[in-house]
Order: C-alpha cells, then sequence, then structure tokens
C-alpha cells in the first residue's frame, strides 16, 4: 500500500507571539467581547458531551460547571466519561495512531497552525468569554491565557517540532548514511488538565499529538466549558477523530482506567502535587503491566517568593510593591507562580507597607462581565473555604497582622478579598503552606542577614516554581541569583515572578513543583517521542576479518 508522500522540505512560517489585544473603552474589540459575553449569558447553560472517536456521547450521568461569579448559574453541564468509556476511548486513540504518526509532518502540524488562526480571529471573543464566566478571569487575564497564549503554544510547538526533527547525526563513515527519526510513543498519552489556564488545557494534549501521539484528554471541572471550545477549535482545524478524546468526568474512573492500561505510554499533567504524587505513585503499582517504560510530565504547585535586596531606592521599592500586588493578586492569586510569600529588609519595610497598602486599596473586585475590576471571584466553593481557613488562621495568629484585606463574601460569587498578611514569625503557616488564592504574607529580615535570608527561602517549602529578586547594584544581582539558584524553575530580577511568555521564558519548576520540562519549550516536545537511529550501508564489504586479524 502505497504512503503519504513527502515531495518537499517545508519551513512553516515565521513564528512570533500572538500581539495581545487590550481592550480599552470604546474599542472595537471591547464590543466584540462585551457581544460575546451577552449572548453566553443569555443562551444559558451549554450542553458539552463527551468525544470518542469524532462521536458525541450525552451519557445523561452530568454535572455541572458553575459561574464563580455567581454560583446560582452554570455555564455548562457536561456528560461524564465512565471506565467503559474511558476504555472505548483509548482503543479509538489506538486505533488511530499508525494513520496519524505517518502524516508526512506538514501535514500534522498544519492542523495546530490553522487553529492558531481560527483562535486568534473567529473564536478569540467566544474563547476568552467562556474563559472569563467560567473560571472567573477579567478581560486581559483571559487575553494573555486563552487567546495570545493558546495561540503561542499551537504556533511554537510547530516551530520546536521543525527544529527536533532537524536534528540529525553530523557524521557518516565513507558509504554510510546515519539519520534519526522522531517516532511517537508507543501507546497513548494520557493528559490531565487544570481549570486555571485553558491555554494549559489545550497545550496538555496537543503538544503530544503535534508530535504524533494520541491522547485522551481528560478536562478540568471547572474548565470544561472552555476547553470544549478549544477541542472544538481543533476539530475544525482538521484533527482526525480519535487523535484526541475528549473525556470529562470522575477523575478516579479516567484516570485508573487509563493508567491500568498495558498501553498507556505518557501523563502530561497540571494540577496539585498531591494529585500528581498520587498518579505517580499508581504508575510505578502497574509498571509491570506496561509494554514499555511511561513517561511522565508534570507541572504542580509552588510558594512563590519576591525578595528584597537592601540596596533599593525609594523608586525601586515602589517597583516591587507594584509588581507583587500584581504577581501575588492577578487572578486571585490562582496562577502556580503566584506571589504567595515576600521577604524585605527592615530597613525599607516602613516604606515598602506604605506602598503596598496604597496600592492595595485602588483594587476593585466584582464579577467578570464589570470590566473595571482588577479580581474577581475564586474558582468554587472548595477553594473559597480553604482560602477563608488562611485569612482566618491569620486573623488569630499571634505572630501575623492583616494590614489589607482580609475580607470575604460567597453569598453570590466566590469572593475573597485580596489580603496582605504581616508576620514576624518566617514559618508561619501562611508562608509554609500552599493556598493558591489572594493572600501574601511579607517577613521583615534583618539587613544584615541577607545570605540567610536567602537559604531560609529554599529551606521554607518543598517547591522550586517561581521567584523574584528585587536589586540595583549588579554584583549584588550576581551574589543573590547565584545563592537563590535551586530554589526557582523560572527565577525573575526585577520583575514580578508571574507572566512566563512562551517563546521567551520556558516555564516550569523541580522539587515538589514538577518534574521541569518546561511547557513552551523544545524539551518538552523530547518527552513524547521515541528516537530512531538508522545506518545504511551503501558498500558491500569484501570479507569480515579486519586487518588487525592478519599475522
Amino acid at each position: 500500500m502505497a504512503g503519504n508522500p513527502s515531495l518537499a522540505h517545508f519551513k512553516i512560517p515565521l513564528t512570533e507571539n500572538e500581539p495581545m489585544r487590550s481592550y480599552p473603552l470604546g474599542s472595537d474589540d471591547r464590543a466584540k467581547l462585551k457581544q460575546a459575553l451577552d449572548e453566553m449569558i443569555a443562551q444559558g447553560p451549554q450542553e458539552v458531551p463527551v468525544v470518542i472517536n469524532g462521536e458525541k456521547i450525552y451519557t445523561g450521568n452530568v454535572a455541572k460547571q458553575l459561574n464563580p461569579s455567581k454560583h446560582a448559574s452554570a455555564v455548562c453541564q457536561y456528560h461524564q466519561a465512565d471506565a467503559a468509556l474511558t476504555q472505548k476511548a483509548i482503543d479509538g486513540a489506538m486505533a488511530a495512531q499508525a494513520k496519524w504518526e505517518a502524516l508526512p509532518f506538514n501535514e500534522r502540524i498544519a492542523v495546530f497552525l490553522k487553529a492558531a488562526d481560527l483562535l486568534a480571529h473567529k473564536y478569540r471573543y467566544k474563547t476568552m468569554a467562556a474563559t472569563m464566566l467560567g473560571q472567573g478571569k477579567n478581560i486581559w487575564q483571559a487575553e494573555i491565557d486563552a487567546a495570545a497564549e493558546l495561540c503561542d503554544f499551537w504556533r511554537f510547538n510547530c516551530k520546536y517540532a521543525e527544529e527536533i526533527y532537524q536534528q540529525q547525526p553530523p557524521k557518516n563513515s565513507v558509504g554510510t548514511w546515519n539519520r534519526v527519526e522522531y517516532r511517537a510513543l508507543e501507546g497513548f498519552v494520557l493528559a490531565v488538565s487544570p481549570f486555571n489556564f485553558t491555554a494549559i488545557g489545550g497545550n496538555l494534549p496537543s503538544a503530544p499529538a503535534v508530535m504524533g501521539n494520541v491522547v485522551l484528554w481528560k478536562p478540568s471541572p471547572s474548565a470544561v466549558w472552555s476547553n470544549y471550545i478549544v477541542y472544538e477549535i481543533l476539530v475544525e482545524a482538521g484533527m482526525p477523530p480519535g487523535v484526541i478524546q475528549f473525556v470529562p468526568g470522575d477523575a478516579e474512573q479516567v484516570c485508573s482506567t487509563a493508567l491500568a492500561d498495558p498501553r498507556f505510554a505518557s501523563l502530561h499533567f497540571t494540577g496539585s502535587t498531591k494529585v500528581f504524587r498520587k498518579l505517580w505513585a499508581d504508575v510505578g503499582q502497574n509498571i509491570n503491566k506496561y509494554n514499555a517504560y511511561p513517561r511522565l510530565v508534570g507541572e504542580t504547585g509552588g510558594k512563590n517568593f519576591h525578595l528584597l535586596h537592601p540596596d533599593l531606592d525609594s523608586n525601586a521599592v515602589r517597583h516591587a510593591a507594584l509588581q507583587t500586588i500584581r504577581g501575588a493578586f492577578e487572578y486571585q492569586g490562582q496562577k502556580c507562580s503566584a506571589c504567595s510569600r515576600c521577604y524585605v529588609p527592615k530597613s525599607l519595610y516602613p516604606e515598602f507597607k506604605k506602598q503596598i497598602v496604597a496600592e492595595h486599596a485602588k483594587i476593585t473586585q466584582g464579577p467578570v462581565w464589570e470590566f473595571n475590576h482588577f479580581t474577581g471571584p475564586v474558582i468554587n466553593k472548595f477553594a473559597f473555604d480553604k482560602i477563608k481557613s488562611y485569612v482566618d488562621h491569620a486573623a488569630a495568629d499571634s505572630n501575623c497582622t492583616i494590614i489589607a484585606g482580609g475580607k470575604y463574601d460567597d453569598s453570590v460569587g466566590y469572593f475573597v478579598q485580596p489580603t496582605i498578611v504581616e508576620t514576624t514569625d518566617p514559618l508561619t503557616k501562611t508562608m509554609t503552606e500552599e493556598i493558591f488564592g489572594p493572600v501574601v504574607t511579607v517577613y521583615a529580615y534583618d539587613d544584615d542577614k541577607f545570605d540567610e535570608t536567602c537559604a531560609l527561602i529554599g529551606d521554607t517549602t518543598e517547591y522550586a516554581l517561581t521567584g523574584a529578586y528585587f536589586a540595583t547594584n549588579r554584583e549584588h544581582i550576581v551574589h543573590g541569583t547565584n545563592l537563590l539558584r535551586k530554589f526557582a524553575g523560572n527565577f525573575y530580577v526585577n520583575d514580578k515572578c508571574t507572566g512566563a511568555v512562551v517563546g521567551q521564558q520556558p516555564f516550569g519548576g523541580g522539587k515538589g513543583s514538577g518534574t521541569n520540562d518546561k511547557a513552551g519549550s523544545w524539551t518538552l516536545l523530547l518527552r513524547f517521542i521515541n528516537m530512531r537511529t538508522i545506518k545504511e550501508n551503501f558498500v558491500p564489504i569484501d570479507e569480515f576479518i579486519y586487518p588487525s586479524n592478519l599475522v
């Protein structure tokens, strides 16, 4: 049977970051986004099926994704896959694998390049509206996530794949030709995505698929609606049935079924450290079942820091305070990179406190359809109760003082006011435990204990995701950067600890924060391929004896 011809070495279009739009008052962008929001609200809850082999399946076992700004309403009700449907999805994906992997590279990546253009134009406002209503993001947070970052993931993954395929052995002996091919894994990938970034939802199944893999995509219950729109964009862009199976459902049934299958080849995960470790342990228990050693790729939690050096002047202190407001409170602190602890020298603390409290007073909070608010709701009741417990702890702890915020209200939506805690104990609960909400704790350290404070930052938590260091003198910058090297996979100098951009800052952390495979880089794609080395000989040998055997 004839295969697909490869008739040229194609080059993908120039890859650039998707231009971000600012949605100013009176702009066409703002009007179109408002229209998309209004239409989505008027339509009421949407119905989301399980999709296996291109077939939309309505199981009748439904759950709701609530609107966190107004939890009496839902953005969608989604049908859930059980163990049997998960197994069907696995079998269907494996049936689609050979044909998908065999497509010429240019035909495969055309799907993702087209998807990026569809998202950037035709579906930009719809995807943003679903992210705003379903996940509680304001306009800017939805723009940088559901529009720009997901476009970037799709386009840059194609660029990185092209570069990987070009890596070939530099030497060939006379009469031979050496080459390497990069084939898909021998099995399927399970992608388990989080609620907090629509872009991560799209990237987790897409990155393996770019390299020829087939994927089961289990979206977060709190992001099903936006993730389904992303899935439909991929289908419209030409994704063949079975390549990515969309399987919302009970995490235990979906994951346990997938991990028990001998053809399980990889886990691509973003979520909590606890869940990732549980899945890793489950893989270990099943290791003798598998056809190959599974690749486990995970980005999990963080307890991210800002550190100020004593050499800052008043303008630099104000800059650090502003960056801390953004790093701690954008998207209600629900970024795995969000600033959760801040270390300020005692000599600068009065000025820092003055600045950050004054700036905090400017923060407004409300539902996402009121465009003026800097912060919105946290994602759900579980998150609200957890974050509330940390605020209550800080209010009751004699070593802590709430210097701004501290209020919460879940009567209509899940609203927790951005909260700044001052502590005299660098190991207090809010400094050591991941909160994943709009709470930052500030500790004032002795100016002459900078080195000890750097060590304290590393010893305080198990995480090593992001961190930011504010200093002026170059020698001080170098010194602090060296001391903090192992405490953050993404490290920022004189900038906030959030906001990694695909193609600019590959993202991921080590220690308890994950496998540090760096989403948004070529290194991530390497996790989803098997290399085969091919040596072809052109010249026959005359005999088997080597000259060294002759006497």
